[in-house]
């Protein structure tokens, strides 16, 4: 009987943990100014992504091949591009877009969408990368 029981606890278990990581990935597909991810080939440490893309949104989030962490691409109204590493500096965790800015899941952190710490506990900005204009691409250099 005691089996029984334990076995009808884990399966409610499951059951809950399947029905909150469904309902959190609807929420988290929801966010952000742009839900869609670019997946993109690395060619010589840099992405290309098309500018042809931002005539519709102002920013898009890119996830270079072989890569678990996103980047932000935002052009700003004056015309700059600017290109965020979404992994927080507190402890590496994927930060998502969230109304004006970016949020970490994982302890609170919230940054502007130019990448500046605005809620802790991260101290430190979000790393941006280099980027040039390049036959009508945006060059994203993947430098350290």
């Amino acid at each position: 009987m005691n089996m029984e029981r334990r076995k009808f606890i884990q399966d409610g278990c499951k059951a809950c943990i399947f029905l909150g990581a469904g309902l959190l990935i609807s929420e988290l597909s929801a966010c952000g100014p742009s839900s869609q991810i670019l997946h993109l080939p690395v060619s010589g440490n840099t992405v290309q992504l098309p500018l042809a893309g931002f005539a519709k949104q102002t920013m898009q989030i890119v996830r270079p091949e072989g890569w678990i962490y996103d980047i932000a691409v935002r052009k700003s109204n004056d015309g700059q591009y600017d290109a965020l590493f979404l992994q927080c500096t507190h402890q590496k965790n994927q930060v998502i877009p969230e109304g004006n800015g970016f949020f970490c899941p994982l302890h609170g952190s919230r940054y502007t969408l130019e990448g500046a710490v605005t809620k802790g506990p991260a101290e430190m900005s979000l790393r941006k990368f280099p980027v040039h204009e390049e036959s009508g691409d945006l060059v994203i250099e993947l430098k350290s």
